[in-house]
Protein backbone atom coordinates (compact mmCIF):
# COMPACT_ATOMS: atom_id res chain seq x y z
CA UNK A 1 0.00 0.00 0.00
CA UNK A 2 2.77 2.25 0.94
CA UNK A 3 4.59 1.48 -2.19
CA UNK A 4 1.88 2.03 -4.61
CA UNK A 5 0.79 5.56 -2.87
CA UNK A 6 4.43 6.93 -3.08
CA UNK A 7 4.28 5.30 -6.87
CA UNK A 8 1.13 7.25 -7.37
CA UNK A 9 2.36 11.04 -5.99
CA UNK A 10 5.90 10.55 -8.05
CA UNK A 11 3.83 10.15 -10.93
CA UNK A 12 1.60 13.12 -10.69
CA UNK A 13 4.77 15.06 -10.04
CA UNK A 14 6.30 13.85 -13.20
CA UNK A 15 3.60 14.36 -14.92
CA UNK A 16 3.25 17.88 -13.89
CA UNK A 17 6.67 18.30 -15.47
CA UNK A 18 6.58 16.78 -18.10
CA UNK A 19 3.21 18.32 -19.29
CA UNK A 20 5.30 22.12 -18.13
CA UNK A 21 7.80 21.22 -21.19
CA UNK A 22 5.31 19.86 -23.42
CA UNK A 23 3.22 23.41 -23.15
CA UNK A 24 5.83 25.35 -23.67
CA UNK A 25 6.64 23.50 -26.88
CA UNK A 26 3.52 23.71 -28.46
CA UNK A 27 4.00 27.51 -28.07
CA UNK A 28 7.20 27.78 -30.08
CA UNK A 29 9.10 29.44 -29.36
CA UNK A 30 7.86 29.64 -25.75
CA UNK A 31 4.70 30.46 -23.50
CA UNK A 32 7.07 33.35 -22.44
CA UNK A 33 8.90 34.95 -25.31
CA UNK A 34 5.85 37.12 -26.48
CA UNK A 35 6.34 40.34 -24.00
CA UNK A 36 3.32 40.04 -21.85
CA UNK A 37 3.16 42.16 -19.10
CA UNK A 38 0.65 40.29 -17.27
CA UNK A 39 -0.60 37.16 -17.44
CA UNK A 40 -3.39 35.58 -15.56
CA UNK A 41 -3.70 31.88 -14.41
CA UNK A 42 -6.17 30.78 -15.97
CA UNK A 43 -8.41 27.07 -15.34
CA UNK A 44 -7.31 25.12 -18.44
CA UNK A 45 -3.29 25.95 -17.59
CA UNK A 46 -1.16 22.76 -17.69
CA UNK A 47 1.70 21.88 -16.13
CA UNK A 48 4.10 23.69 -13.80
CA UNK A 49 2.86 27.93 -13.60
CA UNK A 50 5.68 29.78 -13.78
CA UNK A 51 6.36 33.46 -14.75
CA UNK A 52 9.28 35.03 -15.68
CA UNK A 53 9.18 37.91 -12.96
CA UNK A 54 10.20 40.82 -12.68
CA UNK A 55 9.60 40.88 -16.44
CA UNK A 56 6.15 39.06 -16.42
CA UNK A 57 3.93 39.76 -13.72
CA UNK A 58 0.39 37.99 -12.70
CA UNK A 59 -2.67 39.52 -13.62
CA UNK A 60 -4.40 40.95 -10.44
CA UNK A 61 -8.03 40.47 -9.82
CA UNK A 62 -9.97 44.13 -9.47
CA UNK A 63 -10.68 43.29 -6.14
CA UNK A 64 -7.39 42.61 -4.82
CA UNK A 65 -6.12 45.25 -2.37
CA UNK A 66 -2.90 46.30 -0.86
CA UNK A 67 -2.45 49.91 0.46
CA UNK A 68 -4.84 52.79 0.69
CA UNK A 69 -4.39 55.90 -2.12
CA UNK A 70 -6.33 59.25 -2.32
CA UNK A 71 -8.83 60.19 -5.43
CA UNK A 72 -8.04 63.41 -7.49
CA UNK A 73 -10.70 64.63 -9.63
CA UNK A 74 -8.97 65.47 -12.94
CA UNK A 75 -11.80 67.41 -14.61
CA UNK A 76 -12.84 69.71 -11.26
CA UNK A 77 -8.98 69.35 -10.46
CA UNK A 78 -9.75 68.50 -6.66
CA UNK A 79 -9.04 66.33 -4.22
CA UNK A 80 -11.94 64.29 -3.85
CA UNK A 81 -11.10 63.96 0.31
CA UNK A 82 -12.63 66.63 2.57
CA UNK A 83 -10.32 65.93 5.72
CA UNK A 84 -13.56 64.59 7.98
CA UNK A 85 -11.55 61.56 9.42
CA UNK A 86 -13.84 59.04 8.92
CA UNK A 87 -11.35 56.75 8.09
CA UNK A 88 -8.58 57.69 10.38
CA UNK A 89 -11.65 57.27 13.24
CA UNK A 90 -12.42 53.38 11.62
CA UNK A 91 -8.04 52.58 11.10
CA UNK A 92 -7.47 49.30 13.65
CA UNK A 93 -4.36 49.83 13.51
CA UNK A 94 -4.50 53.82 13.79
CA UNK A 95 -2.54 54.36 10.79
CA UNK A 96 -3.96 57.03 9.34
CA UNK A 97 -3.09 60.98 10.58
CA UNK A 98 -4.79 63.80 8.76
CA UNK A 99 -4.83 67.66 8.84
CA UNK A 100 -7.46 70.01 7.68
CA UNK A 101 -6.74 73.31 5.62
CA UNK A 102 -7.69 76.78 6.72
CA UNK A 103 -8.22 79.88 4.73
CA UNK A 104 -6.46 83.12 5.75
CA UNK A 105 -8.45 84.06 8.57
CA UNK A 106 -8.14 80.47 10.24
CA UNK A 107 -11.45 79.09 9.00
CA UNK A 108 -11.65 75.65 8.45
CA UNK A 109 -11.87 74.18 4.70
CA UNK A 110 -12.68 71.03 3.71
CA UNK A 111 -9.73 69.94 2.01
CA UNK A 112 -6.81 68.17 3.84
CA UNK A 113 -3.49 69.95 4.73
CA UNK A 114 -1.77 66.95 5.33
CA UNK A 115 -2.52 63.09 4.97
CA UNK A 116 -0.08 60.62 6.26
CA UNK A 117 -0.28 56.44 6.05
CA UNK A 118 2.17 54.48 8.13
CA UNK A 119 1.85 51.62 5.54
CA UNK A 120 4.75 49.71 7.80
CA UNK A 121 1.33 49.00 9.67
CA UNK A 122 -1.26 49.02 7.81
CA UNK A 123 -3.36 45.73 7.91
CA UNK A 124 -4.48 46.04 4.23
CA UNK A 125 -8.29 45.73 5.62
CA UNK A 126 -10.25 48.22 3.56
CA UNK A 127 -12.09 49.45 6.18
CA UNK A 128 -10.86 53.43 5.12
CA UNK A 129 -12.25 53.05 1.29
CA UNK A 130 -15.61 51.56 2.71
CA UNK A 131 -16.66 53.90 5.04
CA UNK A 132 -15.48 56.79 3.32
CA UNK A 133 -18.83 59.12 2.25
CA UNK A 134 -17.00 60.98 -0.71
CA UNK A 135 -15.05 57.86 -2.44
CA UNK A 136 -12.22 59.41 -1.56
CA UNK A 137 -9.64 56.45 -0.38
CA UNK A 138 -9.55 53.13 -2.25
CA UNK A 139 -7.13 50.40 -1.99
CA UNK A 140 -4.22 50.31 -4.70
CA UNK A 141 -2.64 47.34 -6.43
CA UNK A 142 1.08 48.69 -6.92
CA UNK A 143 2.88 46.13 -3.71
CA UNK A 144 6.05 46.74 -4.98
CA UNK A 145 6.98 49.09 -2.15
CA UNK A 146 10.48 47.55 -1.01
CA UNK A 147 12.33 50.25 1.18
CA UNK A 148 16.00 49.99 2.39
CA UNK A 149 14.64 52.30 5.42
CA UNK A 150 11.68 51.38 7.33
CA UNK A 151 11.11 55.44 8.68
CA UNK A 152 10.55 57.60 7.04
CA UNK A 153 10.22 55.57 3.51
CA UNK A 154 7.41 53.97 4.47
CA UNK A 155 5.14 56.91 5.83
CA UNK A 156 3.21 58.41 3.22
CA UNK A 157 1.95 61.45 2.59
CA UNK A 158 -0.76 63.38 0.31
CA UNK A 159 1.25 63.72 -2.67
CA UNK A 160 2.77 60.29 -2.82
CA UNK A 161 -1.15 59.06 -2.20
CA UNK A 162 -2.99 61.04 -4.71
CA UNK A 163 -3.74 58.85 -7.97
CA UNK A 164 -5.84 60.96 -10.48
CA UNK A 165 -9.29 58.83 -10.78
CA UNK A 166 -8.23 57.26 -14.51
CA UNK A 167 -6.00 55.41 -12.80
CA UNK A 168 -8.69 54.07 -10.58
CA UNK A 169 -11.04 53.17 -13.63
CA UNK A 170 -8.05 51.64 -14.90
CA UNK A 171 -7.64 48.95 -12.13
CA UNK A 172 -11.44 48.85 -10.75
CA UNK A 173 -13.76 49.23 -14.02
CA UNK A 174 -16.17 46.97 -12.91
CA UNK A 175 -16.72 49.35 -9.56
CA UNK A 176 -16.08 52.86 -11.05
CA UNK A 177 -18.72 52.13 -13.62
CA UNK A 178 -20.91 50.54 -11.00
CA UNK A 179 -19.93 54.09 -8.73
CA UNK A 180 -21.03 56.30 -11.42
CA UNK A 181 -23.94 54.80 -12.05
CA UNK A 182 -25.12 55.41 -8.96
CA UNK A 183 -23.34 59.03 -8.52
CA UNK A 184 -25.57 59.64 -11.80
CA UNK A 185 -28.84 58.62 -10.06
CA UNK A 186 -28.34 59.88 -6.77
CA UNK A 187 -27.75 63.30 -9.13
CA UNK A 188 -30.91 62.93 -11.06
CA UNK A 189 -33.13 62.05 -7.80
CA UNK A 190 -31.81 65.69 -6.46
CA UNK A 191 -32.54 67.45 -9.50
CA UNK A 192 -36.48 66.03 -9.64
CA UNK A 193 -36.51 67.11 -6.46
CA UNK A 194 -35.55 70.66 -6.83
CA UNK A 195 -37.51 70.65 -10.01
CA UNK A 196 -40.64 69.69 -7.79
CA UNK A 197 -39.83 72.38 -4.88
CA UNK A 198 -39.70 74.77 -7.55
CA UNK A 199 -42.57 76.79 -7.99
CA UNK A 200 -43.78 76.87 -12.25
CA UNK A 201 -44.51 80.53 -13.94
CA UNK A 202 -47.60 80.78 -14.86
CA UNK A 203 -48.56 81.53 -18.56
CA UNK A 204 -49.10 84.88 -20.20
CA UNK A 205 -52.87 84.45 -20.64
CA UNK A 206 -53.11 83.62 -17.36
CA UNK A 207 -51.20 86.47 -15.92
CA UNK A 208 -53.17 88.95 -18.59
CA UNK A 209 -56.53 87.60 -17.16
CA UNK A 210 -55.31 87.74 -13.75
CA UNK A 211 -54.43 91.95 -14.42
CA UNK A 212 -58.15 92.21 -16.30
CA UNK A 213 -60.16 90.46 -13.25
CA UNK A 214 -57.79 93.29 -10.46
CA UNK A 215 -58.48 95.92 -12.61
CA UNK A 216 -62.20 94.77 -12.60
CA UNK A 217 -62.36 94.45 -9.27
CA UNK A 218 -60.43 98.11 -8.67
CA UNK A 219 -63.17 99.51 -11.24
CA UNK A 220 -66.08 98.49 -9.04
CA UNK A 221 -67.28 100.56 -6.38
CA UNK A 222 -66.78 98.77 -2.46
CA UNK A 223 -70.28 98.13 -1.25
CA UNK A 224 -70.97 100.78 1.99
CA UNK A 225 -74.10 98.67 3.71
CA UNK A 226 -73.05 101.73 6.28
CA UNK A 227 -74.52 104.63 4.76
CA UNK A 228 -71.06 106.43 4.29
CA UNK A 229 -69.44 107.08 1.01
CA UNK A 230 -66.35 105.72 -0.56
CA UNK A 231 -64.37 109.09 0.80
CA UNK A 232 -65.76 108.67 3.99
CA UNK A 233 -65.12 104.58 3.63
CA UNK A 234 -61.33 105.15 2.86
CA UNK A 235 -61.14 108.24 5.41
CA UNK A 236 -61.73 105.52 8.25
CA UNK A 237 -59.93 102.77 6.52
CA UNK A 238 -56.64 105.30 6.79
CA UNK A 239 -57.30 105.88 10.44
CA UNK A 240 -57.56 102.89 11.27
CA UNK A 241 -54.62 101.66 9.44
CA UNK A 242 -52.42 104.45 11.46
CA UNK A 243 -54.04 103.20 14.97
CA UNK A 244 -53.11 99.76 14.46
CA UNK A 245 -48.91 100.95 13.22
CA UNK A 246 -48.92 103.24 16.47
CA UNK A 247 -50.07 100.50 18.57
CA UNK A 248 -47.03 97.87 16.80
CA UNK A 249 -44.73 100.66 17.71
CA UNK A 250 -45.77 101.14 21.13
CA UNK A 251 -45.56 96.90 21.47
CA UNK A 252 -41.81 97.07 19.71
CA UNK A 253 -40.73 99.72 22.03
CA UNK A 254 -41.85 98.02 25.50
CA UNK A 255 -40.52 94.74 24.25
CA UNK A 256 -36.89 96.61 23.37
CA UNK A 257 -37.10 98.38 27.10
CA UNK A 258 -38.30 94.82 28.86
CA UNK A 259 -35.55 92.80 26.90
CA UNK A 260 -32.70 95.57 27.85
CA UNK A 261 -33.76 95.34 31.74
CA UNK A 262 -33.91 91.71 31.76
CA UNK A 263 -30.71 91.37 29.88
CA UNK A 264 -28.35 92.37 32.93
CA UNK A 265 -30.46 89.93 35.41
CA UNK A 266 -30.64 87.41 33.12
CA UNK A 267 -27.10 87.41 32.10
CA UNK A 268 -26.43 86.59 36.10
CA UNK A 269 -30.00 85.05 36.66
CA UNK A 270 -29.59 81.27 38.42
CA UNK A 271 -31.90 78.56 38.40
CA UNK A 272 -30.97 78.26 42.47
CA UNK A 273 -33.13 81.97 43.04
CA UNK A 274 -30.37 83.62 44.16
CA UNK A 275 -29.78 87.86 43.28
CA UNK A 276 -27.09 89.30 41.79
CA UNK A 277 -25.32 90.32 44.85
CA UNK A 278 -25.76 87.23 46.38
CA UNK A 279 -24.43 85.35 42.79
CA UNK A 280 -21.21 87.69 42.25
CA UNK A 281 -20.27 86.94 46.26
CA UNK A 282 -19.98 82.87 45.60
CA UNK A 283 -18.58 84.00 42.38
CA UNK A 284 -15.78 85.86 44.27
CA UNK A 285 -15.59 83.18 47.01
CA UNK A 286 -14.89 79.92 44.55
CA UNK A 287 -12.40 82.72 42.86
CA UNK A 288 -10.36 83.20 46.15
CA UNK A 289 -10.95 79.04 46.71
CA UNK A 290 -9.23 78.49 43.63
CA UNK A 291 -6.30 80.28 44.14
CA UNK A 292 -5.97 79.46 47.55
CA UNK A 293 -5.22 75.84 45.51
CA UNK A 294 -3.11 77.04 43.13
CA UNK A 295 -0.90 78.46 45.96
CA UNK A 296 -0.77 75.46 47.98
CA UNK A 297 0.16 73.63 44.47
CA UNK A 298 3.21 75.93 43.74
CA UNK A 299 4.16 75.71 47.17
CA UNK A 300 4.75 71.65 47.56
CA UNK A 301 6.43 71.90 43.71
CA UNK A 302 8.57 74.13 45.57
CA UNK A 303 9.57 72.26 48.46
CA UNK A 304 9.92 69.25 46.21
CA UNK A 305 12.60 70.93 44.41
CA UNK A 306 13.95 71.67 47.87
CA UNK A 307 14.32 68.37 48.39
CA UNK A 308 15.79 67.34 44.87
CA UNK A 309 18.37 70.04 45.53
CA UNK A 310 19.50 68.65 48.66
CA UNK A 311 22.67 67.13 49.53
CA UNK A 312 20.51 63.55 50.84
CA UNK A 313 20.29 61.43 48.13
CA UNK A 314 16.58 61.18 46.76
CA UNK A 315 15.26 58.04 46.40
CA UNK A 316 14.13 57.70 41.87
CA UNK A 317 11.36 55.38 41.71
CA UNK A 318 12.00 53.07 38.30
CA UNK A 319 8.85 51.20 36.85
CA UNK A 320 9.59 48.59 34.04
CA UNK A 321 12.73 51.03 32.79
CA UNK A 322 10.87 54.56 33.06
CA UNK A 323 12.29 56.88 35.78
CA UNK A 324 10.14 59.64 36.87
CA UNK A 325 11.93 62.40 38.71
CA UNK A 326 10.72 63.85 42.29
CA UNK A 327 8.14 66.02 40.67
CA UNK A 328 5.84 63.18 39.79
CA UNK A 329 2.12 63.43 39.60
CA UNK A 330 -0.66 62.03 37.95
CA UNK A 331 -3.58 64.11 38.50
CA UNK A 332 -2.01 66.89 40.41
CA UNK A 333 -3.67 65.49 43.78
CA UNK A 334 -0.70 62.59 44.74
CA UNK A 335 2.29 63.78 45.63
CA UNK A 336 5.44 62.09 44.86
CA UNK A 337 5.47 59.52 48.06
CA UNK A 338 1.96 58.51 47.22
CA UNK A 339 2.58 57.86 43.68
CA UNK A 340 5.72 55.37 44.93
CA UNK A 341 3.55 53.77 47.38
CA UNK A 342 0.86 52.78 45.25
CA UNK A 343 3.11 51.63 42.58
CA UNK A 344 5.09 49.42 45.33
CA UNK A 345 1.64 47.71 46.30
CA UNK A 346 0.26 47.36 42.67
CA UNK A 347 3.69 45.59 41.78
CA UNK A 348 3.58 43.21 44.84
CA UNK A 349 -0.40 42.32 43.95
CA UNK A 350 1.04 41.10 40.74
CA UNK A 351 4.56 39.40 42.31
CA UNK A 352 1.52 37.74 44.17
CA UNK A 353 -0.34 36.47 41.47
CA UNK A 354 2.69 35.47 38.89
CA UNK A 355 4.79 33.84 41.79
CA UNK A 356 8.16 33.00 40.16
CA UNK A 357 7.01 33.80 36.88
CA UNK A 358 6.64 37.38 37.46
CA UNK A 359 9.55 40.36 36.57
CA UNK A 360 11.75 41.61 38.56
CA UNK A 361 12.38 45.60 38.48
CA UNK A 362 15.30 47.30 37.40
CA UNK A 363 17.48 48.95 40.01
Amino acid sequence: MFGTGLLKGLSVTIKRAVETYVDDVKAIPSRYAYGRDMIRQGSDEEGIYTIQYPEEKRQLPERFRYLPMLIHETSADEDRCTACGICSKVCPPQCIWIIRSSDEKGKPVPKPAEFFIDTSICMSCGFCAEFCPFDAIKMNHDYELAVFERYPDMVYNLEELTVPVEYYAAIYPTQYAAEEERRAEEEAKKAAKAAKRKKPAAPAARAASGAAAASKVAAKPAPHTSGLSPEELEKRREEAKARAAARKAAAAGEAEEAKAESEPLAAQSQTSGLSPEELEKRREEARARVAARKAAAAGEVLDVDKKAVAPEPVTVAVTYGKVLGPKARTSGTLSYEELEKRRAASYARYKARKGDDAKVLPH
